[in-house]
Parts: C-alpha cells; structure tokens; sequence
C-alpha cells in the first residue's frame, strides 16, 4: 500500500496529461491502443538513454552535471545540450519514427504532437520512478508534474515538423534532424538553467517552457482549426 501511496506523485500528472491530450484530440482521436503502445515505447525510450549514457561512460564523456556546474559554465552548457539533450531527445525520437510514422491512423499534423506527447510520458514516467531512489516526496510532488511537461514540450517540436512532413508526404529526414536539433539544444539550455543558476533559474526556466507551451497550444488551436473548415 505504502510503495502505491509513494508513486501517486507519479501516476495522478501522468493520467491527468494523457487525458488532456485525449481531450485535445477528440474530434478525430488516435486509437487508444496506439497511445498505450507509444507510452510503452516512451519507457523503453528511457532505457535506451540510459543505454547511451552508459556508452558515453565508457569513452571517458560521462560527467556528473552537478560537479560541472562548479567548474565550468562552458563545459555544462556543452554537456547539457551534447550528451543530456541530444540523447533525450534522440532516443524519444527513434520509436517516432519506427513505430508511430507506420500507424495508419497517423493521417493528420496533430498526430504528431499527440503521438510524441505520449512517447514523452513514457519517458518520463520511466525516469520519475528512478528518481523514488533519490529524492523526498516534496521532490517527487514537483518532479511528478513538471517532469511529464518538459519532456512534451520539447518532444512536440520533432513530433509536430516530422508528422506535418510525413502528411504531406515530404521527405523527413532532414526534417527530423534539425528539429530534434533544435528540440536537444532548448532542452539542454532548459537543464543548464535548472543546474548552473539558482534560484533565478526558475523565473527563467519556466519562461523557457511556457513560451514553447504557448506555441504549442497555438499550433494546435490553428490545426483544429483548419481541420474544421475542411469539412
């Protein structure tokens, strides 16, 4: 009863941002099925990176980002986008393509937002839980909703330019390369706020993640919008 009471942190931001998206999706939701299956692969996702960090362990690139905040801004910053934002997003990325492009149910632009959104629960589900080992449960409170929100966030700029190309049946991959880029590069700066500049970093962080939710929540409103009108 006590380990279920301990990860309602956990679960209540996960349920709650699967059914917002649901929500959001309504008019011409994605079978449910295909969510679960990309939530499964977020958690897979997950473990792939810790696969990757471990890569990086073994040619001497794996640094604590903590202890490089103390020494060097340059080599944090460097860290925090090359390693933790390109691996995150890298790897939510891979099961994207693989797996959420070959729906047949993926036959319009904010498929890939949903789609995405629910491999970045996965993910960030998957490291919530790890993170019962080392934080208290004020900690988990925060981590627990703010965790799912900076992994949809940054996930839903490749999944909205990869699903908008893949609709119009345009090539991709160099669609997906620059903006998972660009997806690694706002999440590492996101991470080097978070680690290098207290307390001003939550002033600024979450600035960093309300101005992506907002064009988030214009492009969507726009999608609909002309999804409506083509009826």
């Amino acid at each position: 009863m006590n380990n279920w009471l301990a990860i309602l942190p956990i679960l209540i931001p996960l349920v709650f941002w699967a059914a917002y998206h649901y929500h959001k999706d309504r008019h011409q939701p994605e079978p449910i099925l295909n969510l679960v299956i990309c939530f499964l692969l977020g958690i897979g996702a997950y473990f792939l990176g810790k696969l990757s960090y471990g890569a990086l362990d073994t040619v001497g690139l794996r640094f604590d980002a903590y202890e490089l905040a103390k020494t060097s801004y340059i080599q944090l910053i460097l860290y925090s986008i090359l390693a933790i934002g390109v691996i995150e997003e890298s790897v939510k990325l891979i099961p994207f393509m693989l797996v959420a492009l070959q729906f047949k149910a993926f036959d319009e632009e904010l498929d890939g937002i949903i789609y995405a959104s629910f491999i970045a629960l996965g993910f960030a589900a998957a490291e919530n839980i790890e993170y019962l080992k080392f934080i208290d449960h004020n900690g988990l409170i925060f981590r627990g909703f703010i965790g799912p929100v900076i992994h949809i966030v940054f996930a839903s700029i490749w999944g909205y330019y990869v699903g908008v190309a893949f609709v119009e049946r345009r090539p991709i991959a160099l669609i997906a390369l620059i903006s998972v880029s660009v997806a690694a590069i706002l999440h590492g700066i996101y991470d080097f706020v978070v680690i290098a500049l207290p307390p001003t970093a939550l002033v600024i962080s979450a600035f960093l993640i309300t101005a992506i939710w907002f064009w988030r929540l214009i492009l969507i409103r726009r999608i609909k919008r002309a999804a409506g009108h083509s009826r």
